[in-house]
C-alpha cells in the first residue's frame, strides 16, 4: 500500500494466480472514495463453473477499509480472465468504465460468436466510455484517461498523480510487451504507445496487469518509466520501431490462444454479464469453431 498525501492515491494490489492477473484498488486518502482496476471474476474451464473468490477478497477489503466504491474500470475487453465488474457493482455500487474502443471490439466480436440482434454493440453495457485526454475525480485525486491501442483498439491507462495503470501494454522488463495479434492488434501501434507511456516522467511507476513469474519467484507488480525505458527486454531506448514491429510478430506468431479467451471475450464485451438463459434455465456461450487461434499442436 501506498500513502503519502492528499494527491497521492491509497493503493491495495491483488494478484490472481490462476489467470496472472493484477487487481488494483485506488482510493482518495481524504475522502475514501475508491476504484476497482480490473477485477477478476473465477472461471474454471473445465467445468464451465465460476466463483467468486478473487473479486471477494477485492470487496472484503473495500468494505474492512470503509471505501465507497465510485468506479469498476477496464483497461479493456480482456481475452484471458472474466471481469467481476457485474458482482462489485451488484454488491457495492460503482460505474462501470472502459475505452470508447470497446464499440470495435463489440462490433467484431459480435460477428465471430454469432450474437443475436439483442446484443447492443454500441458499449451501452458499460457506464461510461472514455476518450483520451478525459479526466474525473475519484474524491479529490485527478484521473487522466491516456489511449494506449496496439494490443487492442479499446486499451486504456488511468494516470492518477505518479501512478499509471497500464493494462496490457507492457509488462515487467524481463517479460517484455503485450502480444499484437487480435484483432485491432498492431505492433506498430503498440511501439507508439510504448513511446507515449516512457515519455511520462521518469519516477512514475507503471502498474501491470499482468506478470508470468517463473516457478518460485514472487510477481512484479509495478516498475518505474526510467526501469521500463532503459532495460524492457523488447522495446527500450534504443529499439527501433521495426526492430520491435519485427520482434513482435514474429514472437506472435508463437503464442498460443489464451486459455480463458472464448469465455472471456464473449461476456468482457458485455462487461462481464452473462447471456441471458435459454428457456431450461441454463445460460449458454457459444463456441467457434476453426474460427479464433491457430491450431495446437
Amino acid at each position: 500500500m501506498v500513502s503519502s498525501t492528499a494527491s497521492d492515491p491509497l493503493l491495495w494490489h491483488f494478484f490472481d494466480p490462476a489467470t496472472s492477473t493484477f487487481t488494483h484498488i485506488v482510493a482518495c486518502p481524504r475522502t475514501r472514495r475508491a476504484a476497482v482496476i480490473d477485477p477478476v471474476h473465477d472461471f474454471e474451464p473445465r467445468s464451465a463453473r465460476f466463483s467468486t473468490h478473487s473479486a471477494d477478497q477485492v470487496m472484503s477489503l473495500i468494505r474492512d477499509e470503509s471505501l465507497v466504491l465510485e468506479w469498476i474500470l477496464e483497461t479493456h475487453a480482456h481475452a484471458d480472465h472474466v471481469s467481476a465488474a457485474p458482482l462489485l457493482q451488484e454488491a457495492l455500487g460503482g460505474k462501470i468504465g472502459i475505452g470508447e474502443g470497446i464499440r470495435a471490439v463489440q462490433r467484431t466480436f459480435s460477428s465471430v460468436f454469432d450474437l443475436d440482434t439483442s446484443f447492443r454493440s454500441d458499449g451501452s453495457q458499460f457506464d461510461r466510455l472514455f476518450l483520451s485526454g478525459d479526466q474525473f475525480r475519484l474524491g479529490e485525486l485527478a484521473v487522466e484517461v491516456l489511449s494506449t491501442p496496439g494490443h487492442t483498439l479499446d486499451s486504456i491507462a488511468y494516470l492518477v498523480g505518479k501512478h499509471a495503470f497500464i493494462g496490457d501494454t507492457l509488462f515487467p522488463p524481463e517479460y517484455g510487451t503485450a502480444r499484437c495479434d487480435f484483432p485491432g492488434g498492431d505492433a506498430g501501434t503498440l511501439y507508439d504507445t510504448i513511446q507515449t507511456l516512457h515519455q511520462l516522467p521518469a519516477e512514475t511507476l507503471l502498474h501491470f496487469c499482468h506478470d508470468y513469474p517463473s516457478d518460485g519467484s514472487e510477481p512484479t507488480e509495478q516498475v518505474t518509466v526510467a526501469r521500463s525505458r532503459s532495460t524492457n527486454v523488447h522495446c527500450n531506448v534504443a529499439t527501433t520501431r521495426r526492430e520491435f514491429v519485427t520482434l513482435r510478430q514474429a514472437r506472435d506468431e508463437t503464442l498460443a490462444s489464451p486459455q480463458l479467451l472464448i469465455p472471456a471475450v464473449q461476456l468482457n464485451i458485455a462487461a462481464g454479464r452473462l447471456p441471458a438463459p435459454a428457456h431450461n434455465g441454463v445460460v449458454y456461450l457459444k463456441t467457434p469453431i476453426n474460427v479464433i487461434g491457430r491450431p495446437v499442436g
